[in-house]
Parts: structure tokens; sequence; C-alpha cells
């Protein structure tokens, strides 16, 4: 059960532990950002005998990935079983303090680099004075010193000054030898309830991800793995394929299911770091593997997926079976993505229903098609009136991901239209086309309501540079007239669009209520024939 105890140091005591790494700053803490001159008035309390705050470590045998290097100081580990006191609150302050009186050089995020040696402690100033300053821009010599040198400097150097100035040396060389760091140790706690009271500390920053955690936890330098590492090598050979926007939670996720059969945050928390590490490699082999099955299934980027938790259970599913889907389970799978993706299957309470699916995968794994305790309704009807145009509800970027398993092809050249994560972000993005412009039917029906037009059902995806510099807000009859005459394949080109006859749609006369209704039941239709029907027993009947 976690404890409070006193952790007071005197200064030598503080330094020591810096040095020795008993003390250390956690990974999740932000970066080191006071200035010289704050740092300055810090040591000018302490110089007073003012009170600067209390230094609160979480006190543990746990290691965590921390930030061993201050300035130019390459940190040791201590000992294995021996306690560290990570800084939970007072890191800027720690920090300031041990690069003053060590006067070290700090580099910036931004590569500045700022020299903590350039502060020095004004022998003339009166109490009511700045003691310490960093500007000593005309000053007489020997009327300041170097902290650095206050602290540590031989007698024949001090005999340069006059024996008040020396006086004065002394008497606050003896104030911080003597000074006591208020400090409280929180002993004894999980790294959850820690980073807890970090977050509750820390106020006016965010809360910690579960990722930051774990990767703090996680840390191990003797196996030389690195958990922000890891997943940035994931992520970076995942961007080759266009799937770089997999979350760092499902892949948390994943690998908890894979050793507890759990996923919950506090499941998590508390997996075994070893067991973590012996179970990474075998956790992104299997993330590769679901993202070649949805690829492979015509999806090719990440940010079409209508969740990114749908590659946890097929991640699942490769790690059992170590191999290929057969045909049957292959219709399975793609049943299990339809009813997860169209039935808001993961809106809400995600870890539990991740759990549930997981048993879901073992029925398919075993052959036999799993029960679904929720509905899913394709209909035209239910189309027409839950298809209003967003790009990151499930349901839609289901049907999205529908119209890029045709392999769409672009209007003017037949050619397949390159899909990118970066074209997807947002409704307005380039890979979205209104097949009916916005623009025109805002100026030439404006009987037609908002929600009919911006709708899943006027959506084409299409080369944005097509989108923007040629069609713009022409009316359909016009750029398609124009394509018909530039691409001698435009039926086949507009099939890959879910659009089967440009004539019948109503393209041509620019009848966009019945394009609408046509492309709504062809969308359905096509979502009928991929979706498996349950068979009910005699007991559910």
């Amino acid at each position: 059960m976690a404890s409070l105890e006193s952790g007071d140091k005197s200064y030598s005591t503080l330094l020591n532990e810096i040095e020795t790494g008993q003390i250390k700053i956690p990974q999740f803490q932000r970066d080191f950002v006071w200035s010289t001159e704050r740092s300055a008035k810090l040591v000018d309390s302490v110089l007073k005998g003012y009170p600067i705050g209390t230094f609160i470590y979480w006190r543990t045998n746990e290691r965590l990935r921390s930030i061993k290097n201050i300035g130019k100081l390459d940190l040791p580990e201590p000992a294995d079983g021996e306690f560290v006191n990570y800084v939970l609150d007072g890191q800027q302050r720690i920090t300031s303090l041990f690069a003053t009186l060590k006067g070290l050089v700090i580099k910036r995020s931004s590569g500045r680099y700022d020299d903590f040696s350039n502060i020095y402690v004004d022998l003339d100033a009166n109490f009511d004075d700045e003691i310490v300053i960093s500007d000593i821009k005309d000053r007489e010599e020997y009327a300041c010193i170097r902290l650095t040198d206050l602290m540590s400097s031989d007698r024949k150097f001090l005999n340069n000054f006059s024996d008040d100035r020396y006086n004065k040396i002394e008497k606050y060389k003896r104030i911080i030898s003597s000074y006591q760091f208020k400090g409280i140790n929180f002993k004894d706690a999980e790294i959850d309830e820690a980073t807890d009271v970090f977050t509750r500390l820390n106020v006016g920053g965010k809360d910690l991800t579960l990722f930051e955690i774990m990767v703090a936890k996680t840390y191990d330098q003797e196996k030389k793995f690195d958990l922000q590492e890891k997943f940035t090598e994931l992520t970076s050979e995942l961007e080759e394929i266009k799937y770089e926007t997999i979350s760092s939670a499902n892949v948390l996720q994943l690998v908890s299911l894979l050793i507890t059969g759990e996923c919950k945050r506090k499941a998590i928390l508390k997996l075994d770091k070893k067991e973590f590490i012996e179970m990474w490699p075998e956790a992104v082999k299997c993330v590769k593997q679901a993202v070649f099955h949805y690829k492979a299934f015509g999806i090719p980027v990440s940010r079409l997926l209508p969740y990114n938790a749908l590659i946890v259970p097929i991640s699942y599913f490769y790690h059992k079976t170590k191999g290929k889907p057969n045909y049957k389970t292959s219709k399975m799978l793609e049943d299990f993505f339809w009813r997860t993706s169209l039935g808001f299957r993961y809106s809400s309470s995600v870890e539990a229903k991740l759990v549930q699916d997981i048993d879901k995968m073992d029925h398919i794994i075993a052959g036999s098609l799993p029960k679904y305790d929720w509905t899913i309704d394709v209909s035209t009807d239910n189309i027409v009136n839950n298809g209003q145009f967003a790009a990151n509800t499930s349901f839609i970027k289901a049907i999205l991901c529908l119209f890029t398993m045709q392999h769409p092809r672009s209007f003017d050249n037949d050619q397949e239209v390159n899909i990118h994560n970066s074209w997807l972000k947002i409704a307005t993005s380039r890979n979205y086309h209104h097949f009916f412009p916005k623009g025109f039917l805002k100026k030439n029906s404006p009987e037609i309501e908002q929600w009919q037009y911006n709708h899943i059902a006027n959506i084409t995806i299409i080369d944005g540079e097509l989108n923007k510099n040629k069609i713009r807000a022409k009316a359909p009859s016009k750029y398609m007239s124009e394509y018909m005459e530039e691409n001698k394949n435009i039926e086949n080109t507009m099939k890959t669009h879910l659009i089967d006859d440009i004539k019948d749609y109503g393209v041509l006369d620019d009848n966009y209520m019945k394009f609408f209704k046509k492309r709504c039941a062809r969308i359905s239709s096509e979502l009928i024939d991929r979706i498996i029907v349950q068979v009910k027993s005699s007991e559910e009947e």
C-alpha cells in the first residue's frame, strides 16, 4: 500500500543522488525549459533562506524509461534492487539547481545551448537586491564570483577577494551547503498511482496516456528495449504501406490480450515487463499480417479503417493460425468486418468488446460462424436516412471501404486512383469528390437539402488534382460528357465507382434525386452480397 515519508535532502545529498542515478527524471516529464535567469532567481531564494517548494518523488525499485542525460553528463543506472527516486513534481527546479550548481551547458530541443556556468553571486549586493545574477556587465573585477567557484574554489583563488567579500563567500557557501531541500517520498505505489499523482500535481498539463506510462514501465536498458523506439520503428515500416495511423493503444491492447486474454487499462498496467518484452516481436508480426490482410481485402490505407481497433482481433487471428485463411475463413472474416463496422461495434466499451470478439475469432478459426448479438441494417432506406457524409464515422467509413474495394479508376484516363492517408483526414479532403458538385446543386437545385447532397451516395473517390482543377462546380452532364469523349472505357470506369450506367443514373440529365436513389440502392445491394446471413436456431425463433 502506498505511503508517504519525508524526502528532505541536504545540498550534498541532493547532488550526490542525482550524480549516482538515484534521482531520475521519468520520461513522461516535459523538457527542461527554465532559462539561466530564472534558475538564478531560484538560487537567489536559497541564499535568502526562502522556501523553494517541495520536491515529490516516487520511491520505487521499478525501472522506468527516464531522462539520463542532464546537460552533458551521462548519469549511471543504480544497481538492480536499489530504490530510485523518480521526480513527480519539481523537475524544472531540481534540474535548474543541478545545472546551476554544476555549471552545465544545456542543449535545448531547438538546438540552442545555454551555459549555466554563467551564473554569479554579487558580493556587493544587499539582502533586498538580487544576489544571484546572470549578467555581470560593468561590474568590477572580484565584485562577483561564479556560483560554481563559490562552492568549489581553493583558498589561493579566494585570496583575490577583499575580506568583506571573502566573508560573504564563506557565508553563502555555508547557506547552500546546509540548506534543506524539502521533499516527500511517495513510496510502495503502483505505477498507475504514481502517474495519477503526477497528473494531479501537473494540473496545467495533459493527462498521461496509457502508452506514455507503458513506455516508462517497460524500458529495459540491458535488453535494449525502448517501447517508444519500438513503436516508432513499427509506424515507420507501416508508413511505407500507408498504414502508419495504427493506434499505440490498440497495439498495447493486442499485447495484453495475447498474454492475459484481457485488455482493460488496469490489465495492461499490471503486465509483467519481461513478458511484455518477450511478446512484443510476436505482436508486431501479427499487426503487420493484419495490415496486409486489410490491404488484400481492398482497404489501401489505414485512415479508411472504420475503427483502428479492427487491427486487434485480426492480429489475434494470425497469432493463433500462423498462416493464411482459406476461402471459407476469409468470408467469415469479411463478414466480421462488415458487421463490426456497420454495427457501430467499437463506438463504446472497446476493451470489453475486444475480449468478446477474440471469442468470435476462435469460432472462425475452428471453422464455425460466430453468433452476433447486434444487428446491422444495410437496406436502401437506412443508407438514405443515415448516409450523411462525415469522414470519421464507422458507418460512412465502411461504405468508403466498399468504394475502395472496387479499385476506383480516374474518370479521365482510366488509371487507378492514388489514395493516401494525408488526403483522407476530413470530409473536405482531396480524394473525396461530390459527384454532383455542391456548388452546382446549391445554385441549380436549391430545393435539395444539404443532407441529401452531402451524402455518401454522392461521394466518389478520385485523384485530388482532377477534383480541384478540372471538375470544380461543373454540371455532371458537362464534365462527364467531356470524359466520355476522352476516356473510351468510361462505362467500365464508372462501374468501379458503383455507377452502373451514366444515362440510367440521371447523370446526363443532371437529375440528382434519380442518381441519389439509384446509388443508394446500388450500395445496399453490394453490401447485402458481402454479408453472411445469420441462420436462427429453433430456440431463437
